[in-house]
């Protein structure tokens, strides 16, 4: 039985996952190389090797009810999306209000994860760690959870960009970037148009003399602001329009979406617009980047065809002359050097892992790897899914499947991925938030039933279908069940309004039209028997199960 657990790195995914361990009666030790934890939103002015990092004016983009853990709301007076420094200090009052603080042990980088001489019969690891001052030590650990994330080892694709090392001014990756201080009055190119690029191009922008931003295949770019000041995600992150997703075609959503987007700004006009469809890669969120292009803060060009010199060839054969700096935010290679090589199982662009988590060729279940993931919503509630169900696989609670059948389920998760998605070399972790959300619930015994709530709790049923996909609805009940959680739910706007009530504005009227409640009460009844026929014809039996258990008992 599983009763010690070593955890590598101290960031988000580390945090819950030591608190998942502890709720199952396990002792983790949690390696964390840095003196602080934090992970990824631990800012650093200069950046350290083999760990993630930020840059100085950083600030999420996904809203803070979408991104907390499901039994520790973020503060009602914190803004909706966060810089870096608020969520680092969240992620500390996480972990003091758990009491995780006690299982860190601050500058001790993993050197290597083997597994024991009796792994064969034991399933242990032997883990060797280097403290600051280069000492090292042993540890024997029954189980490993990898928190090692996913921005660690930047990409620098240098042979793409022939003559670079000609290049006369000052090139890096956007790992190294803090601000835009060393672009002032500078003619800046930023290589990638993805979060990261969009971002340093704008914040550059404010100081360069020219900002050039190229792109090899162009990207939706969306807002963060959606409809009435609504925080985006906490506006369509929700069952509904998942349910929506299920049940019209994709190409009906990608037209419906992409008009939408297009209706805030013109993709083509703005040279942004890529080849693939809106809803088969996850977007760009930038609520600057259309300003700065309109007002000529930013030039969108081409891929580079060449570097000489100072001078930078596109591949429209425009030449920009003396450029002063290059930006690459190209993304990021992905790696667990710690680990023995025959650790993970490889399938086509992804590292093939049962569920995400598991590697299906160990002979033990006790090697785990939590938020190595990419969905449209944040890593925290995922990462936390991920934990809660490590522990309960690791305590012998739950079991997997054979080798064979978690290879099986591999391969075709990367097929319906390649079916669904962008998947390329850098972007192999996507997923379907709430799908895999509700798919290791399931897994749990965590996920809420509409269908039962419909019956016994239509209040909750209604936040549940129609309000945001917050990770509060998975400690409603089952395992690790939070009294809180009904509450936290049917609070969630009011948290979400309270860092705005800086002005007292009069509202005469809050009530819904008749007209708007009338037409969410069909929208409701559409969506019921559309789910009711689902189930039906999945399972035959579930709805007169359910009749039978609500039908009142005769003497």
């Amino acid at each position: 039985m599983v009763k010690r657990v070593a955890i590598i790195g101290a960031g988000p995914s580390g945090l819950t996952s030591m608190k998942a361990c502890l709720e199952e009666g396990m002792v983790p030790t949690c390696f964390e190389s840095s003196d602080d934890m934090g992970g990824l939103w631990k800012f650093k002015e200069i950046s350290e090797p083999n760990r993630a990092s930020i840059y100085r004016s950083l600030t999420i983009n996904i809203s803070k009810e979408m991104m907390c853990y499901s039994d520790f709301p973020i503060p009602s007076d914190y803004p909706n999306y966060m810089h870096h420094s608020k969520i680092l200090t969240y992620f500390r009052m996480y972990a003091e209000h758990f009491k995780l603080l006690e299982y860190i042990r601050f500058q001790s980088l993993v050197k290597s994860v083997k597994q024991r001489p009796d792994y064969s019969r034991s399933g242990q690891w032997e883990v060797l760690t280097q403290s600051k001052d280069g000492q090292e030590e042993r540890h024997v650990f029954d189980a490993i959870i990898c928190c090692s994330g996913h921005y660690t080892y930047p990409h620098m694709p240098l042979k793409e960009f022939p003559g670079i090392e000609t290049f006369e001014g000052k090139y890096f990756h956007s790992w190294d970037y803090k601000g835009p201080d060393d672009m002032q009055g500078k003619k800046v190119v930023v290589i990638g148009i993805g979060n990261s690029g969009g971002d340093i191009a704008v914040e550059g922008s404010r100081v360069a003399d020219e900002v050039y931003l190229s792109t090899r295949r162009g990207a939706w770019i969306v807002r963060q602001v959606s409809d009435n000041g609504l925080p985006l995600d906490m506006k369509y992150n929700t069952r509904f329009v998942h349910i929506l997703f299920q049940l019209l075609p994709v190409n009906l959503l990608n037209w419906f979406g992409e008009k939408k987007v297009n209706a805030m700004y013109d993709h083509t006009m703005y040279a942004i617009k890529p080849n693939h469809r809106l809803f088969s890669q996850i977007p760009v969120f930038n609520d600057e980047l259309p300003l700065k292009i309109l007002s000529g803060s930013v030039v969108i060009k081409p891929n580079i065809k060449e570097i000489r010199g100072s001078s930078v060839v596109f591949e429209d054969d425009t030449v920009l002359e003396k450029v002063d700096v290059i930006v690459l935010a190209t993304g990021y290679n992905y790696d667990f050097p710690f680990l023995p090589n025959n650790a993970m199982y490889k399938s086509g662009h992804r590292v093939g892992m049962y569920k995400h988590v598991f590697p299906p060729t160990m002979e033990h279940p006790t090697l785990a790897v939590v938020g190595f993931i990419h969905a449209l919503g944040a890593i925290m509630p995922q990462a936390e899914m991920q934990a809660r169900w490590v522990a309960r696989v690791f305590k012998g609670i739950k079991k997997l499947p054979t080798t064979q059948a978690m290879i099986k389920c591999v391969e075709k998760d990367t097929k319906d991925i390649q079916k669904n998605f962008i998947v390329s070399k850098r972007t192999p972790l996507q997923v379907d938030f709430v799908d895999y959300m509700d798919d290791l619930a399931g897994e749990i015994g965590i996920r809420p039933s509409l269908l039962w709530l419909f019956f016994t709790d239509h209040a909750l049923f209604k936040r549940l279908l129609w309000g945001p996909m917050t990770a509060y609805q998975y400690r409603v009940t089952g395992p690790g069940k939070w009294e809180g959680a009904r509450r936290a739910i049917f609070t969630q706007f009011d948290r979400m309004y309270e860092p705005l009530k800086t002005r007292k504005v009069d509202n005469p009227s809050q009530e819904s039209s008749f007209a708007g409640r009338l037409l969410k009460l069909s929208l409701t009844a559409m969506v019921g028997g559309a789910v009711v026929h689902y189930i039906h014809v999945r399972n035959p039996t579930t709805i007169p199960n359910l009749i039978a258990k609500l039908r009142p008992q005769t003497a």
